[in-house]
């Protein structure tokens, strides 16, 4: 039984990934924000106050990864922690002034990324791989 790696999706998806998050890891260092807490920004950057636990479900992360990037992020400025007021046993997650000025810059060194990645693929070609990814990501998450 042979193995392709260049015909594997899990192999070329996640040798994409690795490429992306250094790619973008060098676009955000300057901003102080790392690779690993930018999908947590983008979430709070849409929605403000939500839980941990809505973050972890969103992200597709686990629980103890969630709160370390949170904690990390508490310690770098980034956002701050306070009780539900509905749920006492529940954190809301809030972004802080420093965190939301950052977000027109992240999101540029985003799409810069992004735009260097795909710059091979015509507009066609992008819609179609990014349709593609969604579907594959639905069906990994059982979202059928």
């Amino acid at each position: 039984m042979g193995f392709e790696k260049m015909e594997s999706a899990g192999y070329l998806a996640n040798h994409m990934a690795r490429l992306f998050a250094t790619g973008l890891a060098e676009r955000i260092k300057p901003l102080g924000i790392v690779p690993g807490q930018f999908p947590a920004l983008l979430e709070l950057w849409e929605e403000d106050g939500i839980s941990q636990r809505d973050l972890v479900r969103r992200l597709d992360v686990e629980q103890a990864t969630m709160a370390n990037t949170l904690g990390r992020m508490e310690r770098d400025g980034l956002i701050r922690r306070t009780r539900d007021p509905e749920d006492g046993r529940a954190q809301q997650i809030w972004l802080t002034p420093r965190a939301k000025a950052l977000r027109k810059d992240a999101i540029a060194a985003a799409n810069a990324q992004n735009a260097v990645a795909l710059r091979k693929l015509s507009a066609a070609e992008r819609r179609a791989f990014v349709a593609l990814m969604r579907r594959v990501i639905e069906a990994m998450r059982g979202d059928d």
